[in-house]
């Protein structure tokens, strides 16, 4: 089990649940150190005090809130520890809600709430069993790192979930982000409700973090003195601007499902009609290609007949001259 980040208990009515936070995620990053170019030497920050130009350890500084020009305000740890919040250390149950009522935007990081000792095992299944068969999720206060956060319990695979959350007021409105209303056509929105279809999944799992792993390409290649990975060639990506967005829809979904490896006609790809400001033409579908086809087929065979009639006529008008 990873290191604890913190250990308290969840406070559940009158019901204490004594447990121990560990952090619900792995940082896979690829880190670099700051070097000096010249000769490779770790360049690192000092801790460098202003007034005296000194360096000082860590165990010499401490938290410093500035409430005027040249006001310091010294507040300790143990201050801080002693303050009169009830979620100092514990993890306040203040309310519970539908999970579809909380703005993803609003959860930040996760931590798994373990029990901590066998005293707590009762009442955290307690509260495990209430989340599960409520279907709802407990919204909680917390005090951590000099702070008190609003936080968010549910259960994953068996476990109890903290999701450190955003208060209300820290989230901006992105009302002045959204774009002027414009006209989007029904044939459109079918269309990309069917391109979503077609990329629904049921497991993430499968996704990778590409980047880390050319990264560490880059890396490997470098300390065995081997060429660097050669990068993607250019001209693969259509960088073009989308003109017609029926037509990219339509080839999104031809490409969703010849990726998927899917040839059955459950899909309807709409035929989309001509665009009057752009010379781009939508790909038909095959049964319209074969009705135009066989259009031009016929239009054709009329055709030579049409001029194999005339050229009869102006035989004979010629022979009666002639005579």
């Amino acid at each position: 089990m990873p290191r604890p980040l913190w250990s308290g208990a969840i406070s559940f009515g009158l019901v204490t649940i004594p447990v121990k936070a560990v952090s619900a995620t792995e940082d896979h990053d690829v880190h670099f150190h700051r070097v000096h170019l010249k000769d490779m030497g770790r360049v690192r920050t000092r801790k460098v005090c202003e007034l005296d130009d000194q360096v000082v350890s860590q165990d010499e500084i401490g938290k410093g809130y500035e409430i005027a020009k040249d006001q310091t305000v010294p507040v300790t740890d143990e201050e801080l520890d002693a303050m009169p919040l009830p979620t100092a250390k514990a993890i306040e149950i203040a309310a519970f809600t539908d999970a579809d009522s909380i703005d993803p935007v609003r959860i930040s990081d996760s931590y798994y709430l373990a029990a901590d000792g066998q005293v707590a095992a009762k009442p955290y299944t307690l509260l495990r069993k209430a989340l599960e068969r409520s279907s709802k999720v407990a919204v909680a206060k917390f005090a951590w790192h000099g702070r008190e956060r609003l936080g968010l319990l549910r259960v994953r695979e068996g476990a109890i979930v903290l999701h450190a959350m955003k208060w209300p007021d820290e989230v901006r409105s992105p009302e002045s982000l959204a774009p002027r209303e414009v006209e989007v056509g029904e044939e459109e929105i079918a269309q990309a409700l069917q391109l979503a279809d077609r990329m629904t999944i049921e497991d993430l799992s499968g996704f990778r973090d590409e980047y880390r792993q050319a990264l560490e390409g880059i890396i490997a290649a470098k300390a065995e003195g081997k060429p660097l990975p050669a990068p993607p060639e250019e001209g693969k990506q259509d960088k073009g601007e989308v003109v017609d967005l029926m037509a990219a829809l339509n080839a999104s979904v031809a490409a969703a499902k010849e990726t998927r490896g899917e040839h059955g006609e459950d899909a309807t790809v709409h035929e989309m009609r001509p665009s009057k400001k752009t010379a781009r033409k939508a790909p038909a579908k095959k049964t319209a290609s074969s009705k135009s086809a066989a259009a031009k087929k016929t239009a054709a065979g009329r055709s030579s007949t049409g001029s194999a009639k005339t050229t009869a006529k102006k035989a004979a008008a010629k022979k009666r001259s002639a005579s």
